[in-house]
């Protein structure tokens, strides 16, 4: 999520956000007290049914967002900036709303200048990816996407968390870990899988599609796991524990793991360069 909006992440505003006339209570694990858009036939006969990855357009990024906040609705680092001391007047509804937009303004960025991918039925889970050279902090991304309104949408707390310590220790992590490949990687900056989608594989599927890329390409990808769980996973395909960072304005620490998967081939090709090096 580093290197987008001077380091960032990116957004854009719902404006038929949540019309009470249309607003859907559902069975999703969360403190938010989820609403959900019904989804119009229309966007329904876009999404795929079958197993297939497949590239997220720009006209579904909303649905492809709202299956994120789904994915995200209890996520430490996605209340962060939510549960806040000057926000502690909000209504649950409110604060789903703010997480819904601003997974809608990520979204709507990497489907500008990234890559947007989805499996299963209903969005049944979506992969945002930065590819190598690309980010979201030029003006017209920034303002297409929407990512300017959360100087007005989040409280003052909340862009403190947000634009002073989660956005710089997210763009300083990247660019430590990968150094001079900063530039080089596949950054993958969400994944999730709505809960009634999970155990079927999907993650995998959509992290593959990339990382099958990234090894013809020779090239890292690069990802941060907020979850104590998922590391474990990401290991099986490939990725390692490389460091771990901390947000610390909130009541507790929220941690997040940086992995990194090197290309197929990379040690042994490093330790030739070495060989050769020294002849």
């Amino acid at each position: 999520m580093a290197k987008a909006f001077a380091a960032s992440i990116s957004i854009v505003e719902s404006k038929a956000a949540l019309n009470p006339a249309n607003r859907q209570v559902i069975d999703v694990p969360s403190s938010f007290r989820i609403l959900e858009q019904e989804c119009s036939s229309s966007s329904s006969s876009l999404a795929s049914a079958d197993d297939e990855v497949r590239v997220v357009s720009l006209a579904e990024y909303k649905e492809a967002a709202l299956s994120l906040a789904e994915a995200f609705a209890e996520d430490d680092v996605a209340r962060y900036f939510i549960d806040v001391p000057d926000r502690e007047h909000w209504t649950e509804a409110e604060k789903w709303k703010l997480h819904v937009d601003i997974l809608e303004y990520v979204t709507y960025a990497h489907c500008l200048k990234g890559l947007v991918t989805t499996v299963g039925a209903n969005y049944g889970a979506v992969a945002l990816w930065m590819p190598p050279g690309q980010n979201m902090d030029d003006f017209l991304t920034i303002l297409r996407s929407g990512m300017w309104r959360l100087n007005y949408k989040l409280s003052a707390e909340g862009k403190r968390r947000f634009f002073n310590e989660f956005l710089p220790l997210l763009h300083d992590a990247k660019q430590a870990v990968l150094g001079e490949r900063d530039d080089d990687a596949w950054y993958l900056v969400y994944i999730g899988t709505r809960p009634n989608s999970r155990g079927k594989g999907y993650a995998r599927k959509l992290i593959e599609h990339v990382t099958k890329r990234a090894d013809r390409e020779g090239r890292p990808c690069y990802l941060e796991s907020s979850n104590d769980v998922n590391p474990k996973i990401y290991r099986k395909m490939g990725f390692e524990e490389v460091r771990r960072i901390h947000l610390q304005r909130g009541p507790k620490n929220v941690d997040l793991d940086i992995m990194v998967r090197e290309p197929a081939g990379y040690e042994k090709n490093r330790i030739e360069e070495v060989k050769l090096a020294h002849l």
